[in-house]
């Protein structure tokens, strides 16, 4: 926390890789996103990875990605890679177009 008592917000892309598409990885993503008040999106990229990316409290965004490790029942997540972002234009979570 700064001196205010405020959390610095921050904004990660995340490249989520293994077996992740198609088992409901995306729509988990918002669920988790939206529960730790996150801004940002998710989708599907061509090569069959899933990017996302998360803007908030550090805290919160740091949690989101150890909770992408994971991922729902079906997904087999084998690396993740984590790169400094801008955050988005707007505010809330969504699934976004294909990449």
């Amino acid at each position: 926390m700064n001196k205010a008592g405020i959390e610095p917000s921050v904004a990660v892309t995340a490249r989520i890789f293994g077996h992740v598409q198609g088992v409901w990885y995306r729509a988990w993503t918002v669920e988790q996103a939206e529960k730790r008040g996150l801004d940002g999106w998710v989708r599907n990229c061509s090569d069959g990875t899933v990017e996302a990316l998360f803007s908030g409290p550090a805290k919160k965004v740091s949690e989101m990605v150890e909770v992408c490790h994971e991922g729902p029942p079906a997904a087999n997540v084998t690396e993740i890679q984590v790169s400094p972002a801008e955050p988005p234009s707007q505010s809330g979570f969504s699934q976004a177009d294909s990449a």
